[in-house]
This record gives C-alpha cells, sequence and structure tokens, in this order.
C-alpha cells in the first residue's frame, strides 16, 4: 500500500465527520490524567524528589478535580498509592509506561458539539522522533480509552462510551495548542519533521488536523526554540492561549541568553497572525529564567508550560525570585478568575519538561 493512499485511509473516520471538537483547556474538566514518574533514565542523579513533587501536583490537582494516574511499573504503582493514599479524589490505573510525559503520549481528548460526549483522537507516537524507548507509552491512548469505556468513562456524570479515532500522523500533545475556537498552534519543526512525519506536506499535516481536531486555521509559530529542549520545538514551551485572541509567548530575560534571538523571532513572527475567526493575536511576553546548567547540561525552563486545571493554574519555578514572580503576577493578572499555584519544578525540569508536559485534561460532560 502507498504512502498516500495510508494518509487517506487513515483520515476516512475522523473526529470532525463525527461531530467532534477540540475544547480549550481552560474549559470545565472532569479529570486530570497523569503519569506516575518511575524511569531513572530521565533524571539522572536527581530522581529523589521527582515522586515527591508529582504528590504535590496531585495533591493540588485533586482539590479542584479528580486525578487518574497511570501507575507505570508494579515498584511505582506501589508507591504512589502508598504517596496518596489519604487523597480523595484520585484514581490510581495498572497502566505499563515508559516514562511520564503523558501530555505527547495521552489522547487528545474532545467534546461533540453540544458537550454531551466525550471523544478522543490517538495519534501516533515514536517519542519525539525516535529518541527513546516508547513501546509502553505508544500503546497508553488506547489503554485510557478502554479503561474509560470498561468503567462508564470513569466519570461522575453519564455512562456513554468514548468514542475514539486513530491517527496516522506522528504527533504529541505538546506539539499542539488550540483556543478551543477552531485555531490551533504548532511548530514545523515537530510536525514536519523528518523523524516523525516523513513524506506528508505541510497540506496533508493541517488536513489531518483538521478532521481529527476539528480546527478551522492552522497558525505555524516557527523561529522559536529553547536550548536543551528534546522536543525539537514544542508549543507548549513556547507559546500558550490564555483566551481567544490572547496568546503569551515566551522571551528571554536577557539578551545575553542564546535563545534571546529565536524567541524574539517568534514574537515578531506571532505579530499579525490572525485567528480562524480573523481576529488579530494579541502578544504577551513571558519572560523565561536565566539560562541554567544542571550536570553540565542546559535545561529548558519556560513558564508557559502551565497548567490550566479547575480554578487554579498550576505553575512552574524555578528558584530565581524576579521572573517566578513576575510571571505569577502576569498569569493572575490574565486569568482573575483562578489562583495561580506554583511549584518548585527546578529539578523537575531536569526531565526536559514541566507540568504541562506531566498532565493531559479530560473535558467535562454536560448531561443531556
Amino acid at each position: 500500500m502507498s504512502e498516500r493512499t495510508e494518509k487517506e485511509e487513515a483520515i476516512a473516520g475522523s473526529a470532525v465527520e463525527a461531530g467532534y471538537r477540540w475544547v480549550a483547556e481552560w474549559e470545565r474538566h472532569e479529570a486530570t490524567w497523569i503519569s506516575w514518574p518511575h524511569n531513572l533514565k530521565t533524571w539522572p542523579g536527581r530522581f529523589t524528589n521527582i515522586p515527591l513533587v508529582t504528590e504535590r501536583m496531585v495533591r493540588i490537582l485533586a482539590e479542584v478535580e479528580h486525578v487518574h494516574v497511570l501507575g507505570g511499573t508494579p515498584e511505582a504503582i506501589s508507591q504512589a498509592q502508598q504517596s496518596l493514599s489519604d487523597v480523595d479524589n484520585v484514581t490510581i490505573h495498572d497502566v505499563p509506561t515508559n516514562d511520564t510525559w503523558i501530555r505527547d503520549f495521552g489522547p487528545t481528548f474532545l467534546l461533540n458539539k453540544d458537550g454531551t460526549k466525550l471523544g478522543a483522537t490517538r495519534w501516533r507516537f515514536n517519542a519525539w522522533g525516535n529518541k527513546y524507548p516508547h513501546e509502553k507509552d505508544a500503546a497508553a491512548s488506547e489503554k485510557v480509552c478502554n479503561l474509560l469505556n470498561a468503567a462508564g468513562k470513569l466519570r461522575t456524570e453519564g455512562d456513554s462510551p468514548i468514542e475514539s479515532f486513530a491517527s496516522s500522523l506522528v504527533a504529541e500533545g505538546g506539539g499542539i495548542e488550540t483556543d478551543g475556537q477552531g485555531t490551533l498552534m504548532t511548530t514545523s519543526s515537530v510536525l514536519l519533521s523528518s523523524t516523525r512525519n516523513f513524506h506528508w506536506t505541510r497540506e496533508l499535516v493541517e488536513s489531518e488536523l483538521r478532521r481529527m481536531l476539528n480546527v478551522r486555521k492552522v497558525l505555524w509559530v516557527d523561529g522559536g526554540a529553547l536550548a536543551g529542549d528534546d522536543t525539537d520545538s514544542h508549543i507548549d514551551q513556547l507559546v500558550r492561549f490564555i483566551r481567544p485572541g490572547l496568546v503569551l509567548a515566551a522571551v528571554s530575560c536577557s539578551s545575553n541568553d542564546t535563545n534571546a534571538d529565536k524567541l524574539e523571532l517568534q514574537r515578531q513572527n506571532l505579530v499579525g497572525m490572525t485567528d480562524a475567526h480573523g481576529r488579530p493575536l494579541d502578544v504577551i511576553p513571558l519572560m523565561t529564567p536565566p539560562p541554567r546548567l544542571i550536570q553540565g547540561r542546559r535545561v529548558p525552563e519556560s513558564y508557559c508550560n502551565f497548567y490550566i486545571a479547575n480554578e487554579i493554574v498550576l505553575m512552574p519555578t524555578f528558584g530565581y525570585r524576579e521572573t517566578d514572580d513576575a510571571a505569577a503576577g502576569i498569569l493572575q493578572d490574565l486569568m482573575p478568575e483562578r489562583r495561580v499555584v506554583c511549584l518548585d519544578a527546578s529539578d523537575f525540569i531536569f526531565g526536559l519538561g514541566a507540568f504541562h508536559c506531566a498532565t493531559q485534561q479530560q473535558p467535562a460532560v454536560t448531561l443531556s
């Protein structure tokens, strides 16, 4: 079967044809999904604190919504159960994983147009271009959907099964961002990379995104990069929607930073872009902390890796008081209806991701 025929066949049954849409992160959640950390190679020499930070993250989120935890290994399941034994609103699942970055390997959840049914798009996952072992992570999105079906969607409301759609596109959840109104932001360095989607044209990628997420306009936000990032420039480290028409864009706090020119080029590229409704983007700069090395390696620290949950915003901090406080102030000013909760990610980021990378939201369904 030819490459083109395989793609055409893969997109024939799609989320848009079934009446689903990709919702914004700030819309109401039913739950957050995470994957309990267990891979020592992700945090060499610094793993001890990672389960403690994850426990704190779960406790914060469980105050505002249900948290589903993929256990990963028998030992990790036991650790998660012990750490969270006194926490209500948490369910731990026996699902094997390679790593903790569920944003990238988990399903991208959808809702039907009247919000009464949950759906999901399941991307192909190859660990950011076959950089790491990933066979368990690659199977996890289907397992999550099966769990939801087996337990009546594991939701407090409704009991209809989740409808999922398998895409032939290699993609990660951290590489795509939406305003919930038909606009998607991504980067060419991710979705058009030869190690992910060899032979796919930009037009084919856009067509697949429209079919699998029901978006109408794709913004290719190129130019930006963070030293030390192994994702080939995921959008959730660089630019984030706060609400329709308004984005936060990472900029360097110092002109001496090797990231400075690339992040400024990205900001300039954003200016003048319009969303699916023709609205110009309002671009608000969000300074990154000063460059930092851990064990001689630059870490990709960015406040753009925040996570919007029900009633709160979980924001990573990196131990730099000036930029930590400035970022928290900007987020609080822009989202006054939520409380910004800061959590130290100065060790967590050694794994090359922060709290948005480690979470995936499941939107709430309205009873019909």
